[in-house]
């Protein structure tokens, strides 16, 4: 691992002293929680982030379930800006030096890196987020994004002015292409004729590279602009251009207030305050955890006073017919940009087709690339 190098000494180094003070903290709200001295979980719990806690995105997101834990009394640590190769199978043995016994990997890239590290410790616990891949101490977590996908749709569908919408997209992986083929959908409920055109940016995090994409969107006549990326770039372009945008991950409405509409969010700590409660009750087993807005893990932010009139209702009465299980947006008949029948009349694609999917609905413009 080339542990003499001055590169990686820093880095040990970075985390050891963001380690310290996570476990600081922990114990100082332990002391105060309840009012008194509350029983210490035997357990210390590592996090892996491929972005900064401070990204205003996705890695927010995450920590912010992470200080839910801290919250309970729990010892936390992380390492951030990790990114997707060696460097994360060595975070996650650093974390394992510093004597974590539950750890979460938070980014897709780190899938294999788990993987590999959960193999020489057996008796440590796993979990990846948005990959596909368990062991007997791996599982595997992630939200039905794609329901707040569909919600923020009718925001945009309702909001746009020239029936033109892009997309900033990440990568062209299922966990992207069902967002926005999700997000499409919702914009087709309340305006048919609008289409969602699609830039991919091959990152997660390039606040540059965004928002380039959002500007040759916007150049192109969109005038909404929604995105799967980890900073507000998007919306700044936006705003800049005058025109309007649905966040993601976490609530930025103060990123470009004249163009912020709302976002679709994820409430992690739902998850992680779970899984680790069954790790501390001796009942934790590796499983595939994907739960949607019935669980409060994905909510639509609050509405902003840049919506259309009209949308808080249509946003409400989708939302509450998702969480009851009689909307699944996914639900034929379905096409394709080939116009090809992908999902007949009256039947639902499975958890594992949405999962898995890999074709883009009517009404995106752009390509998948192979």
């Amino acid at each position: 691992m080339m542990r003499k190098s001055m590169k990686k000494l820093a880095m040990v180094l970075l985390a050891l002293g963001m380690a310290v003070s996570a476990f600081a903290g922990a114990k100082k709200d332990a002391g105060n929680a309840g009012g008194g001295a509350a029983a210490k979980p035997a357990v210390k719990v590592g996090f892996v982030y491929i972005g900064s806690i401070n990204d205003e995105g996705y890695t927010q997101a995450h920590d912010k379930g992470r200080l839910a834990l801290q919250a309970k009394g729990i010892e936390t640590a992380y390492i951030e800006n990790v990114p997707e190769n060696a460097d994360c199978e060595k975070a996650i043995r650093d974390l394992i030096d510093l004597g974590c016994t539950v750890i979460y990997t938070t980014s897709f890239g780190f899938m294999d890196w788990t993987i590999k590290v959960a193999a020489d410790f057996p008796n440590v616990k796993f979990a990846h987020c948005s990959g596909y891949k368990t062991a007997p101490n791996v599982s595997r977590y992630f939200g039905k994004a794609y329901q707040g996908r569909y919600l923020s749709g009718i925001v945009a569908g309702k909001k746009t002015a020239g029936n033109q919408i892009g997309y900033v997209a990440a990568f062209p992986i299922p966990e992207v292409i069902r967002g926005i083929n999700a997000f499409t959908l919702g914009v087709q409920s309340v305006n048919p004729d609008a289409t969602v055109t699609v830039i991919w940016t091959n990152t997660w995090f390039d606040p540059a590279v965004e928002k380039q994409a959002a500007i040759e969107l916007l150049n192109s006549g969109c005038d909404v602009i929604a995105q799967h990326q980890d900073t507000t770039a998007p919306q700044i372009a936006a705003q800049e251009k005058g025109a309007f945008a649905v966040g993601y991950n976490t609530s930025t409405p103060n990123a470009a207030p004249k163009a912020y509409l709302t976002a679709p969010l994820f409430h992690w700590e739902i998850f992680y305050l779970d899984d680790v409660q069954k790790v501390i009750d001796g009942t934790w087993t590796s499983r595939a955890y994907w739960e949607g807005v019935n669980t409060g893990i994905i909510t639509l932010d609050t509405l902003t006073a840049n919506v259309a009139p009209g949308t808080a209702e249509l946003v409400s009465a989708a939302q509450d017919t998702i969480s009851a299980g009689t909307l699944k947006p996914f639900t034929g008949p379905l096409y394709d940009q080939a116009d090809a029948l992908k999902v007949p009349e009256g039947t639902s694609l499975t958890d594992d087709e949405i999962w898995n999917m890999n074709w883009f609905v009517k009404g995106v413009i752009g390509t998948i690339p192979q």
